[in-house]
């Protein structure tokens, strides 16, 4: 049995921080999305996250950004630990899952990943 860390093969072996590139790490991110419910929860948590944001704006209250925190990686979480069955990406690479959460939020809003 190997374990490899060629960042072209999704699965539990592949480490997330073997990827140069977003482009190379987004098919890797979407493999790890591929339960509806999970990314129907990213997506819900994300639009809450939206929302928090322009509260934040609007009223200038700090724990704003708090409450969009908590929603964007709360059902975020909860899909991962409770329907996908693995861990959160954001783990080891944060700054990539970041852009992956968008990126994935704009394809479902285009059509191109069902919802």
């Amino acid at each position: 049995m190997s374990t490899t860390t060629d960042p072209t093969v999704s699965g539990a072996a592949t480490d997330p921080k073997a990827f140069r590139t977003f482009a190379e790490f987004y098919p890797f991110y979407l493999s790890e999305h591929s339960n509806r419910t999970c990314r129907r929860l990213h997506f819900v948590g994300s639009t809450l996250a939206l929302a928090c944001l322009v509260m934040l704006i609007v009223t200038r209250q700090p724990q704003w950004l708090l409450y969009g925190l908590l929603a964007g990686y709360g059902f975020a979480w909860i899909g991962h630990f409770g329907f996908e069955k693995n861990k959160p990406a954001s783990f080891k690479r944060p700054l990539y899952s970041f852009m992956g959460d968008w990126v994935m939020y704009k394809d479902i809003w285009t059509g191109r990943i069902p919802f």
